[in-house]
This record gives C-alpha cells, structure tokens and sequence, in this order.
C-alpha cells in the first residue's frame, strides 16, 4: 500500500483533470487570440474555466487572472501593487511562504519599508501589535491563509477589516496556496482585494495558478507583450492547464465541508497515534486546516526518519518541499519557540481527501517500529 502523505507539496490530479487536460491538447488547441473557430472554442473553454474558479471563491469571473501558479501570483500581487501606490510601507508576517518572503526582501533592495506582524506560540498574527504598525503610507499587507509548515490559519477577516478601518487605500493581499480548496474562502464577505492560490495544491495539473484582483484593485502587470487577460497578464494562455485548473477548482469545491471534516479527523488520528511515542511534540496548533499535521520526534533526524518511512513506502515532507534543499533551520519553526533539537526532528504531514484511516494506520505502526530503532542507532 503506497501512503501518500505529502499533500502540501503537491498533489495526485484527479483522474477527470487528467483526462480534461489530454483531451484539451489533443482536440481544443486552437489560440484564444484566434478569430476562427478554433480560437473561439478554445476561448469559449477558458471562459468556463475562469467561471468555475470565481465560483470556488465567490467572485466574479472578471476578477480571475490566470498565472504559472502561486508564485508568480504572490510577485504579481506584491510587485504589482508597489508599483501602483505612492507608498512605501508594507505589512507582512514572519511566517509567510519563500515566494512572498524573498519578493519582500527585492522589495527592501528597492527602498521600500517592510515590517512584520510579530506572531504567537501557535503562529497567529498579534492583532493589537498589527493594528499599531498600519501607516497612512502603508500601501499593502499580506498576509498567508494557512501556514504551508504548521497549518495555521490566519485570522485574515479580523486582518483584512482592521486595515480597511485604518487605512482603506491599502490593499490586502492573502497567499491562499495552502488553505484553498481546505478552508471555505468568499470575498463577499472579507475584504480581501488579492489572492494567490495554485492548481497543483487541489489536484490540479502543475503550473497553473491564479491571482483573484477585485474590481478596483490598482495593480500593475509584471509581464509584458500581446495584452491578453485584459492587458494583465501577457502571453498565451495555457488552455489545457487553465481548463484542468477550472474543473479541479470545481471539485474541490463540492462538498468542502465534508472532506475537511474527514481529513480532520484523519489528522487527529495520526496525531494521537504520534503521542504514545515519547519526547514527541505537536506543532501543529487547534487552530489549524484540517489537513496539516507537524510534529517533532525528538532524538531522530527527520532526513532519516523520512527516507526510513519511505522505505516503507510512506511519503511525508521534512518541512516545506518549496525549499526543501536548504539546511538552514525552519525560520517557521524557529519563530514559534520550537527548541532546536526538536526542529531537527520535526515532519510534516499533509493529508488530502484521498486518505484512508487505513494509511493512518500504517503510517503510526510504522512510527512506533522506526522510531525507537533511530534513537537507539544514535545513542551508540
């Protein structure tokens, strides 16, 4: 039995976007640009597809730009809206995703002021001391929905309603990667004007995402050329992608409520199973998505742990699988008190609708056998 437990890295298509992607590139490969029937098919498929995704957030279609994925969404938000504002302060927090971070520290190189949220034990942002560091100049804060290494989630309406109270010319933007698709999102009732979600994170194909702009929102483009997507986006579209990323959005929707609570109870399974191990620490907090489990085994490397549990053919990440190549640390970890001979030992497990109770349970055997065996190799 193969047990899939890296869900916040990526995640396996579903069996119906595979097939709407192949028969997109196969029969539907006209330009959206195009005036002929082709193009026009092919612009008729993206138009469905832009509809299904505003449908997931409760927007309106017009509101949906199409991008290489999260990334590029988080650079087209930040870099946008800087460009676009007098400004020069922005808000953010110290748990944010690379993709927010490092377009943050470019930002810095540029001259612009950057502050972050100082964040509790449990990763959520301070409200008071965050209500204090909103500026006149303050052009933006963004601000993740869930945490992509603790699952966190944010309190983005609380966020997103005390910066428009104090500065309602600011925009606020949300990287959504992680909670999209786990945590209900409706930008009727936050006032939310940018978010960034990706495809590959709700079984849809890879490089895809999109940046949801609310009407009135003043971004500029970062890429430049045939004017396409309303002069924000340049370049052609990618059809087959967009119509996968369209129905996976359309299913991932249906019937949220129900899923989360399944992979909630999954994840409190797997993380009870986790404690009968000693020195073990969860740092995922209750005020989490339902999908995120982090914990700390202490006296055990996670490198080892985790290709010793891949050997076993269980799959789980070491920390976030964007950076996973670095050595530095968890700055998540870090930031939220974890000691340092724990973060040496800390595992992530993300789960997604396709998990069983029957993988949890072979995951915690697994565990209760690797584990004393590693502390006892390195003890020696």
């Amino acid at each position: 039995m193969e047990v899939y437990f890296d869900n916040s890295a990526t995640t396996r298509p579903y069996a119906e976007v595979c097939a709407a992607v192949f028969d997109t590139m196969s029969a539907n490969y006209g330009n959206p640009s195009s005036l002929h029937k082709l193009g026009i098919e092919a612009e008729r498929a993206v138009k469905t597809a832009r509809e299904r995704c505003a449908e997931a957030i409760k927007a309106e279609p017009n509101e949906i730009i199409f991008t290489s994925g999260g990334t590029e969404s988080d650079n087209m938000a930040i870099m946008g809206a800087a460009a676009a504002s007098r400004g020069k302060h922005m808000i953010t927090t110290p748990l944010e995703h690379p993709a927010v971070m490092n377009t943050v520290r470019e930002l810095k190189n540029r001259g612009y002021r950057v502050e972050y949220a100082p964040v509790d034990n449990d990763g959520r942002v301070k409200l008071d001391a965050f209500e204090k560091m909103i500026r006149p100049d303050t052009f933006m804060v963004s601000a993740m929905l869930v945490n992509n290494e603790i699952g966190t989630v944010e309190p983005i309406p609380e966020m997103a309603a005390i910066l428009k109270k104090k500065n309602p010319r600011a925009l606020f933007h949300t990287d959504a990667v992680q909670g999209f698709g786990k945590v209900p999102i409706d930008v009727r009732t936050v006032p939310i004007d940018l978010i960034s979600v990706s495809s590959h994170k709700i079984h849809g194909p890879k490089g895809m995402g999109v940046l949801y702009a609310r009407k009135g929102a003043r971004i500029k483009p970062i890429l430049y050329g045939g004017g396409q997507q309303g002069n924000m986006r340049s370049g052609t579209e990618n059809v087959p992608g967009i119509v996968g990323f369209g129905l996976a959005c359309k299913m991932a929707a249906h019937d949220l409520e129900r899923k989360a609570e399944k992979m909630t109870a999954l994840r409190k399974r797997l993380e009870h199973g986790a404690l009968q191990l000693d020195n073990v620490r969860v740092n995922t907090p209750e005020c989490c998505a339902p999908h995120i489990l982090n914990v700390s085994f202490g006296g055990v490397k996670a490198e080892v742990l985790l290709h010793s549990l891949e050997m076993q053919n269980i799959f789980v990440s070491s920390g976030s699988a964007c950076s996973s190549h670095k050595k530095e640390p968890s700055y998540v970890l870090t930031e939220i008190g974890v000691p340092q001979k724990m973060i040496d030992g800390s595992i992530r497990f993300s789960l997604s609708e396709f998990s069983t109770s029957e993988q949890i349970d072979a995951t915690i055997n697994a565990l209760n056998k690797i584990v004393p065996r590693l502390r006892k190799l390195n003890m020696r």
